[in-house]
């Protein structure tokens, strides 16, 4: 998956926004000022961090051993970087980055999930 494919797939939901808060090698897509994923930029292959669950991080990170691994830079619990080499498929990353996301939404206070209804 290319940085175009993943950036416009981010985009493309609710409220989402993206800045360079940390430089112009890494891009940060937000939910109402919450991180759901980070690409570097500047990684060949292309690398992201999401956000999970931690039952499903291992799993995961047993799955895709070297493909998926604790988040770069972030809490190793909560977080995943994904080596966007080819061998993880495209459906997965979309299902990952969906479940980010929503990790997200579900953890909106009353006021934010009451903007966000609104957007």
């Amino acid at each position: 998956m290319d940085i175009d494919t993943f950036r416009d797939y981010c985009l493309d939901k609710k409220g989402v926004t993206e800045h360079m808060p940390f430089g112009p090698e890494t891009l940060v897509f937000k939910l109402m000022g919450k991180m759901f994923a980070l690409v570097s930029l500047d990684a060949v292959p292309l690398r992201v961090n999401l956000k999970c669950d931690p039952h499903k991080s291992l799993e995961l990170r047993t799955e895709f051993d070297g493909k998926i691994i604790p988040g770069y830079h972030m809490n190793k619990e909560h977080w995943n970087t994904l080596i966007l080499d080819g061998q993880i498929p495209g459906e997965l990353i979309f299902e990952l980055t969906d479940h980010s996301y929503q990790l997200i939404v579900n953890s909106l206070t009353k006021k934010q999930k009451q903007e966000f209804d609104h957007l």
